[in-house]
């Protein structure tokens, strides 16, 4: 039966698939626009089942804030090769996703993937989109964050985001932004001290600990001297303790209250593709 372009082009605006699958699944279909969606997302499936074992590497990593901006989100979206990854659409399908996402305040992974869209899940049109595209897709992270104040920076690239959270309300723009671009920067473990997990804190100090055993200090000293290595990786490593970047001189926590003498960070999210 002869396929008329109208009807090509409202199932491809439907599904996001190619013209001539489309086309071909119009024609499968005889016409019925209703069993040509279901082929599409029928090929979407049978695509991600063939390439379930591949490896999703590539992708985006994007973060936005509510218009509140009291309440952000930081989203990961996972494709096979850079090329799809820098791809328009792809990018665009990604920002749709963190849209709804924060748009209904998801909490979590879970509830990103109920979400509907267009009347199908995110789940289920992140598997129709992997027939479209021909990769293996993943939406592997998701973050929420909620405070005060809430910044949301992307690198360019979409491959390295932040999330910070203030504990004031109305914070300079400019501050903010420094201080999201200091986390993507410097890759922070925690806000303060107090926030760094006992795990990590463990593991330092045996680094240390076995770093002085092997320079042959006394046994009896390990653990005095490598509280002081300690104090060092929480001077590194957390975020209101470390250098400012933009002014060396000053850390983090100096900076903020220079602004503002009690505006400080209640938390932040970081990912990036490359880690």
């Amino acid at each position: 039966m002869e396929i008329s372009a109208a009807d090509v082009m409202r199932l491809r605006k439907a599904t996001g698939a190619g013209m001539m699958d489309c086309k071909s699944a119009l024609a499968e279909a005889e016409g019925d626009f209703s069993r040509a969606t279901d082929i599409i997302r029928e090929k979407g499936k049978l695509v991600a089942s063939k390439r379930a074992d591949r490896a999703a590497t590539e992708g985006v990593v994007i973060a936005k804030v509510n218009e509140s901006k009291k309440s952000g989100a930081l989203l990961v979206l996972n494709c096979e090769t850079d090329f799809v990854a820098k791809n328009e659409a792809f990018v665009a399908f990604a920002e749709k996703i963190l849209n709804a996402a924060v748009a209904n305040g998801a909490a979590d992974l879970d509830a990103v993937k109920a979400l509907v869209i267009d009347g199908r899940t995110v789940e289920n049109l992140i598997i129709e989109q992997t027939g479209v595209i021909g990769e293996k897709l993943d939406l592997p992270y998701y973050s929420k964050l909620d405070a005060e104040t809430v910044v949301a920076y992307i690198h360019p690239g979409n491959r390295l985001s932040t999330l910070v959270g203030f504990n004031k309300a109305d914070v300079d723009t400019q501050v903010t932004k420094d201080i999201a671009m200091q986390v993507a920067a410097m890759n922070p473990v925690a806000v303060d001290k107090a926030n760094v997990p006992a795990e990590v804190v463990e593991k330092e100090l045996e680094i240390a600990k076995e770093k002085f055993r092997m320079e042959g200090k006394p046994e009896a000293m390990l653990d005095k001297i490598s509280q002081g290595a300690l104090e060092k990786f929480f001077k590194e490593n957390t975020l209101l303790n470390q250098a400012f970047i933009k002014e060396s001189k000053q850390t983090v926590s100096d900076f903020l209250k220079s602004q503002d003498k009690g505006l400080t960070v209640t938390g932040f999210f970081r990912y990036n593709l490359a880690d």
